[in-house]
Order: C-alpha cells, then sequence, then structure tokens
C-alpha cells in the first residue's frame, strides 16, 4: 500500500517500535514517532528524520495531539497495562483504529473486557497482541482449523534457539508478575486458571529439522487471550522450549544484539501449533528469525489490511478473527516460512 498516510506509533524508540517504525516507511506509510521519553524520542526523530510528538499517558491532551491527523495509531510501549487503555481512548476521541503489540495476558484480558462493548458500539477496530505473541499463535490456529468450527484443545508450542529479553520485555514480566501474586496461569475448561504449582517438564515433537525438544509445558503466553477470543477450543496451551525459558528468566542474560543490517538478532523460531478434534489433528507451522523483529510486518500488516477494508469485523478482535488467517499469513511469506498439514 503506498499510500503515504500517517501513522503514529508509540514507543517508537523501544526495541520494536524501532522495527516498526522502519517497516511502516517501507510499505509507504509515514510514521509519526512518539512516546513518554522525550529525550529518546527526539534522539529517534533527528536520526530519521521523522516528526516527533511527546506523549504521557497521563495526560489526554497529549495523546490527542499525538494522533492527531493520523490514519491509525501503533502501541509498541509496554508495560501494556498502563499504556493500553490511555492509548485505546485517545483512539476512539480520534475515530481511528487502535493495534498493539501487548504479549501482557492481563493487559489483553482488560482491552477485551472493558473496550468490547463501546468499539462495537462505535464501529471502531481495536487489535490487541498483533504480535509475535499472541496475534502469530492466533493465525496459525485460525489457519489449521480450516473449515472446523470447534476444536477440543489447541497446542502452541514454540521453539526458540534462544531469548535474550528486552528490557521492555523484563519490564512486562514484572508487571504481569505482581498481578498474578507470583502464580502461574493457563487456560482450561474455557477459563484462566491461576495456580501455585510448578509447570511441568515434558518432550514436544516439533517437526524436522529440530525434532523433539524439552519444553516448558503451560508456559503460558497471550495466545489463551486471542484464540478463545473466537475459536470455540476449550483448551489452549502454550509450550516453551527449556533453553529458551532459562535465558529469559536469568537477570544476566543481556538484550537482543543486531547481527545483519536490518537490526535482527541471530535468533531462529518455530512456532508450531497443533489442533485436535475428536481423533483428529490438523497442524500449522510457522518458521523466521528474531521474535522482536517480526512482530514489525505483523503488526504494519495488520495495519494496512484494516485501512484498506480488509476486515471481518469491528470491535475488539484479535487477529484470526478480523483477518483472512490464511491469506494474512501468506502475504509474510517474505518473513515467515509457512507449513499446513490438515
Amino acid at each position: 500500500m503506498e499510500s503515504g498516510l500517517t501513522v503514529a506509533v508509540f514507543g517508537a524508540y523501544g526495541h520494536t517500535g524501532r522495527f516498526v517504525v522502519a517497516q511502516l516507511r517501507d510499505r509507504g506509510f509515514v510514521p509519526v514517532l512518539s512516546g513518554r521519553d522525550a529525550a529518546k524520542l527526539e534522539k529517534a526523530a533527528s536520526e530519521s528524520g521523522l516528526e516527533a510528538r511527546p506523549a504521557s499517558v497521563d495526560d489526554p491532551a497529549s495523546l490527542d495531539r499525538a494522533l492527531a491527523g493520523a490514519a491509525a495509531v501503533i502501541n509498541c510501549a509496554g508495560p501494556f497495562a498502563a499504556t493500553a487503555g490511555p492509548v485505546i481512548e485517545a483512539a476512539l476521541r480520534a475515530g481511528i483504529p487502535y493495534v498493539d503489540v501487548a504479549a501482557e495476558i492481563e493487559a489483553n484480558v482488560d482491552t477485551f473486557t472493558d473496550f468490547a462493548e463501546r468499539a462495537r458500539a462505535a464501529g471502531a477496530v481495536i487489535v490487541p497482541a498483533m504480535a509475535f505473541y499472541g496475534g502469530l499463535g492466533d493465525l496459525l490456529a485460525t489457519a489449521a482449523m480450516g473449515d472446523w468450527t470447534a476444536a477440543d484443545e489447541a497446542h502452541v508450542a514454540y521453539g526458540l534457539s534462544g531469548w535474550h529479553p528486552t528490557a521492555g520485555t523484563r519490564a512486562s514480566g514484572v508487571v504481569s508478575g505482581e498481578r498474578r501474586g507470583g502464580r502461574r496461569v493457563r487456560y482450561a475448561n474455557g477459563r484462566l486458571e491461576y495456580r501455585d504449582d510448578k509447570p511441568p517438564t515434558l518432550e514436544w515433537p516439533f517437526p524436522d529439522p529440530m525434532g523433539p525438544r524439552a519444553v516448558i509445558g503451560e508456559f503460558t503466553m497471550a495466545d489463551v487471550v486471542t484464540i478463545p477470543s473466537h475459536l470455540s477450543i476449550p483448551d489452549v496451551r502454550t509450550y516453551m522450549t527449556v533453553e529458551a525459558a532459562r535465558e529469559l528468566s536469568d537477570p544476566d542474560t543481556p538484550a537482543p544484539a543486531p547481527v545483519d543490517e536490518h537490526g535482527r538478532s541471530a535468533q531462529t523460531f518455530l512456532v508450531d501449533v497443533v489442533v485436535r478434534s475428536g481423533g483428529a489433528q490438523r497442524r500449522a507451522v510457522a518458521r523466521g528469525r528474531d521474535i522482536y523483529a517480526i512482530t514489525a510486518p505483523l503488526v504494519v500488516e495488520a495495519v494496512d489490511r484494516i485501512l484498506t477494508g480488509q476486515t471481518r469485523t469491528v470491535g475488539v478482535a484479535s487477529a484470526g478473527e478480523i483477518f483472512d488467517a490464511l491469506g494474512f499469513l501468506h502475504a509474510l511469506a517474505l518473513h515467515l516460512t509457512l507449513e499446513l498439514r490438515r
């Protein structure tokens, strides 16, 4: 879409935000940089030649100025428990679509709970978790379902070569941990359950060439919000390779380091999604590189489709509900390798 339309990016100077800004420019949009840290914002603006509009979630007027004239807003600033609500409110006042990259389970639940009715009544579009965690798994599960109207269970297994978390990931994890009182969460029997026991460790049969790997079972990610928000699946489980989970929990693990001209890290990923109904099973697999970098084409493709009318509903909706999941995934062919087994 060579539109020249302006898209506001809140949190534009962050690790993921920078990937999003670059992807918007590649797709013909004009990003407007916004965020809470004026110094970082001005630095990013001077380096990119783009407009900077400082804004604070505690100052609605500043958010209104940041979104003025924009066709849409992308929120890349976590913790989303603090930013999602105020930025959504600003988007509703401006009458523009809102998309975020939140991986925080509780923050995504808040978005569906707090804004579903208002957004639907206003004909507004709000898409939370349009990122590697939450959005990609939902698209894969929806594509795997095909013509099934329901399934017994969905499994999303993350095969990461490693996980060097950003400062934003660590900050969001702290907030989520506090909101859960130190408990872990899983989605079973059609609802979120908070538990005090340790998650199981098991082996997941990743497809070749990765093969079977030890994973942390019930390593719960935002997919447990996005998938059951529109698919009739009472049990949604997510898994993480043990090595990646260990790096995430280690406070000494460094942030991701760029190794190519696009700023991507050397990390690779394989996302293996299996849906089961009775004795039947369907599978969708995506392979790619850098879980933070891949969020940029995911969220920008979403904005493009929203602004060109390629949507199926209004209100608060996850990726698999509002978009043609299979068509969306095929549109990411430059960034992802996709395999379906039905």
